[in-house]
Formats: C-alpha cells, sequence, structure tokens
C-alpha cells in the first residue's frame, strides 16, 4: 500500500507531500488542484508502461506543466514586502514524481534535453530515476539508480550496470526490468501498471455502455465501460455476487439486476419496483447507469493495488451518494482507494471510514497546498539528488 505521493513543480503543485491511507479522499474548491493531483497520479502510472512523454505532450509540453511562480515563497512575498513577479530561477528546471511504501519508493525527475542535441528541443528528458527500500530515499537504501543515461543495479555493496545508453525518454522501468538481475524493478513496474484509474463514464444515448457487446469473462471493467454487461455477469458468477445485489438495492430499494444474453451479446436488465416489466439501458437514467458502471469497477474480482477514480459523483442523484460512499468503502477492504471529490454527502460518508485518509487542498499564492498538515506533520520524503 502507498502511503506517501509526493509532486514538485507540476502545475500548482510546487512541493505536495500527501500522506495517503487504504482509502483517501481528496477534496477541496475548484482551482485548489485536485484536478492536477489525480493527472500527476496518472502519469506516474504511465511512467511503467512507456507514456509519461507523450502524456506530457498531449498536457502541452513541459513548459506548459511547469510551476509558473517562484522556486519559493518567502514571508516577505507572503506580506506582500517582496513582489512575485521578476524573480530568477537559479535552480535547473525539474518536475518530480514519487511515491512510497513500506517496502519500495519510486521517484522520478524530468528536465529538459541538452540545447542542440536533438530537434525534440521542448521534449523533456528523464534525469534520475530511483527505487528504494523502504518508506524513506536514502543513497545507502537505493536499489537502482539511474543517472541520465547510466542504470545501475546494487550489488551488495557495488554496483552493476545495466544500460550506459538509455535514451532520455524511455523510463527505466521500461528497459531493466530482468526478472533475474533486478526483480524489484519487475515487480514494482508491474504493480504499477495495474493501476486503475476511472474518469467520467460516458452516458450519453451513443455511451459504450448502452451497447450490447459480445460477453466473455471481464473481471476488469473496460475504461470506457463498454463491458459493463459482462463484468457485472463475471462478478455474479467469480466474484461476490451477493455483494452485488447487496449494492443494487442499497442504492435503488427493491431493484436487481440480470443480465442476459442474445446471440452471444449480453445486455443488462434493471427491475424496478412498481414497473412491470425490466428496463434496459438504453432506458437508464444517465445517473443510474453511472451507479451501474461504478459498482461493476469497485466490485472487480481481481482488484488492483491502487484504485483512482476522479469525481465519481457526477451525474448521481444526492441521494445515491451515501450509497455510493459505502460501496467505495467495501472496495477499500480489498484494494487501495483514492477518491478525488466536492460532493459533501459522499466525502462525509466517505470520511465514517476508520481507514480514511482525508485531504482539503487549498491555494495560497498560486500553490496548492494541503489544509492543516504543516512541514512537521507531512510524510518524511527526500528527492533523489542529480
Amino acid at each position: 500500500m502507498l502511503h506517501t505521493l509526493a509532486i514538485a513543480n507540476y502545475r500548482s503543485l510546487r512541493n505536495l507531500i500527501a500522506p495517503l491511507g487504504r482509502l483517501t479522499v481528496v477534496t477541496g474548491a475548484n482551482g485548489s488542484g485536485k484536478s492536477s493531483l489525480y493527472r500527476a497520479l496518472r502519469l506516474l502510472a504511465e511512467t511503467a508502461q512507456g507514456g509519461v512523454i507523450p502524456s506530457l505532450a498531449r498536457e502541452g509540453g513541459l513548459d506548459s506543466t511547469l510551476w509558473a511562480g517562484p522556486e519559493t515563497i518567502s514571508q516577505a512575498m507572503r506580506r506582500g514586502d517582496v513582489p512575485l513577479q521578476g524573480t530568477v530561477r537559479n535552480e535547473p528546471v525539474a518536475l518530480k514524481l514519487g511515491f512510497a511504501s513500506e517496502e519500495f519508493g519510486y521517484a522520478i525527475d524530468l528536465g529538459l534535453p541538452i540545447p542542440g542535441r536533438t530537434m525534440f528541443g521542448g521534449d523533456p528528458a528523464i534525469k534520475r530515476e530511483s527505487i528504494w527500500a523502504g518508506p524513506l530515499y536514502r543513497p545507502a537504501s537505493a536499489l537502482v539508480e539511474r543517472n541520465n543515461a547510466v542504470v545501475k543495479l546494487r550489488d551488495g555493496r557495488s554496483w552493476q550496470v545495466l544500460h550506459q545508453h538509455l535514451p532520455g525518454f524511455d523510463s527505466m522501468l521500461m528497459h531493466s526490468a530482468d526478472p533475474e538481475r533486478a526483480p524489484e524493478l519487475l515487480r514494482l513496474r508491474e504493480q504499477m501498471r495495474g493501476w486503475r484509474f476511472y474518469d467520467h463514464f460516458r452516458s450519453d444515448a451513443d455511451a459504450p455502455a448502452r451497447q450490447a457487446q459480445i460477453g466473455t469473462h471481464t473481471p476488469v471493467l473496460a475504461n470506457d465501460g463498454a463491458d459493463l454487461a459482462a463484468a457485472l455477469q463475471t462478478i455474479r458468477e467469480i466474484g461476490d455476487g451477493a455483494a452485488l445485489d447487496a449494492t443494487i438495492d442499497d442504492a435503488f430499494p427493491g431493484a436487481r439486476i440480470d443480465i442476459v444474453s442474445q446471440s452471444g451479446r449480453f445486455a443488462v436488465q434493471m427491475f424496478q419496483h412498481g414497473l412491470l416489466r425490466p428496463l434496459g439501458t438504453a432506458e437508464l437514467s444517465d445517473g443510474t447507469l453511472r451507479y451501474l458502471l461504478l459498482t461493476a469497477a469497485l466490485l472487480s474480482p481481481r482488484p488492483p493495488a491502487l484504485l483512482v477514480l476522479n469525481e465519481p459523483e457526477t451525474s448521481l442523484h444526492p441521494d445515491l451518494l451515501p450509497a455510493l460512499g459505502r460501496l467505495i468503502a467495501l472496495a477499500a477492504e480489498r484494494t487501495q482507494v483514492l477518491v478525488v471529490s466536492h460532493a459533501a454527502r459522499l466525502i462525509a460518508t466517505l470520511a465514517r471510514s476508520e481507514d480514511c485518509v482525508a485531504l482539503q487542498l487549498e491555494k495560497e499564492f498560486g500553490e496548492t497546498r494541503i489544509a492543516g498538515l504543516g512541514d512537521l506533520e507531512r510524510p518524511a520524503w527526500s528527492w533523489p539528488a542529480r
């Protein structure tokens, strides 16, 4: 389980060190940095897929994603004695992402390529990567180190070179995961690749979840929800079917769902109290369809190491939010869950969970901070030096 998330110089996250729990809820006013935290976590996941550089390019490149304020915000700046504008940068350009658990930690540091060596001058270059044992980085705890193009693996008290010419656009996670020489790296990469993100399911008339699909065993719901019926049937057959039925009844008292097959294509039917016939997905409201999608995602028979939901309350009636909160809390018993939300009723329900860590984001001088978390209260963290 991850217990620390660290982000430096990404959008409004100048230096955010966040504690994580078994269940973490991130909230705050519009513009406080919730979406930036969510995107930063997705970027970390993309690192294990080889997609961190293209992902940054889709966001407008490194220049568009870097912290736009001064390197430091002094007390004089906070008092207004010194203007924030016109400060000179003394440190190299660096966008840093990292996380730590009790077992392993990982950090990546992205900067600019050496001028004149490539036409891709706006492409970020990976300057530093590190995997270490334990919750806090120290040179003595490092297991795998990457400095620019060189990747080294600890071998007792010495180091073994794995790569000498690794391209700046490639993470060492993509090229050094040898199960015999670097099992820790392979294990971490596969764990990161298993992280799941669900963000704003479509529910319009042409949404994939409203269409019948060929039914195959589906222990993991697709990001677009196209295999909803198969995912629900998989839960019923090899997962927790009782929890599925209880979840539907909790949200829609007296209701139940069935999966029907027509020429091999699966479709969802919902029986509701007082109706003489079941409703197909084309007839379900946006909120009902999205609740079914969230149910399929959260009750997956193959839970990931980390499940991240971005504003799951979208299109849901406020009366459904307590039931959704209970469903998320149930899922957190089997996997680590992080929820980004601004729905008060959902947040209140999640906060009742014993293992919930609530992070209230706020902005001060353009910088996202965690309310009530001072320097002494935040988790210990140390970035590997370039």
